[in-house]
């Protein structure tokens, strides 16, 4: 049977795992809410969260894609709770509004450049911005690269993230092959191996918390 067959199954499956890694940053909120403080906390997956969830739900128009559409709208309103409570513990709020700000007019652009570009361009050239802009978001967290490295801990790293990002790009992949669109096969083949790559730096430096250890040795 050939996997065109398969098309409405795995496009729901990758839909329902989608929506079920969008619950992973509630980890992050959960730590947030536990020690009353943003500190140490990157607003970044929240706010990109939103981003990447209005220009995808774009994208999926554009394809007019049944599987994308829902799932980004669910995503954005996800995100959009997660960057409350981020909000609602954020000391430096006025900083916030300024990267939300920023973000908001970027989106708001691509936005506008998508309606406005040639039905038959549009597809093509809107994928390789979503392409490119998902691939920012996703090597992020690689920036701290070296720090990793030197000091043998992951805990920068969003794990809860990882994990679910490394199912849902499995399936999109798998998805992107059977419609043969090759952006979707691109991204999520690239996105894929970053995860990958991320995961291995957190099974070869398990996260720590280096503030406990500082308190123990001061005490």
């Amino acid at each position: 049977m050939p996997l065109k067959d398969y098309e409405a199954l795995v496009g729901s499956t990758a839909g329902i795992v989608t929506v079920a890694s969008f619950f992973a940053p509630a980890f992050i909120c959960k730590t947030v809410i536990k020690k009353g403080s943003t500190e140490n906390v990157d607003p970044m997956p929240f706010i990109g969260g939103m981003s990447m969830s209005i220009l995808m739900l774009q994208h999926g128009l554009i394809l007019k894609d049944p599987a994308m559409i829902p799932v980004n709208v669910f995503g954005f309103i996800l995100n959009l709770i997660y960057f409350s409570i981020y909000y609602h513990y954020s000391t430096e709020r006025g900083q916030l509004w300024l990267t939300l700000g920023k973000a908001a007019t970027f989106v708001a652009v691509l936005i506008g450049y998508a309606q406005w570009e040639y039905e038959h361009k549009v597809e093509f050239r809107f994928g390789l911005i979503t392409t490119s802009i998902m691939f920012a978001l996703i090597s992020a967290p690689l920036l701290s690269l070296g720090e990793i490295i030197r000091t043998k801990n992951s805990a920068s790293l969003p794990f809860p993230l990882i994990v679910s990002s490394l199912f849902v790009t499995s399936l999109w992949l798998l998805y992107g092959i059977i419609i043969e669109n090759i952006f979707v096969q691109f991204q999520n083949a690239v996105a894929f191996l970053l995860c990958l790559g991320q995961l291995i730096l957190c099974i070869i430096y398990p996260a720590r918390d280096d503030s406990k250890d500082k308190a123990k040795k001061a005490e």
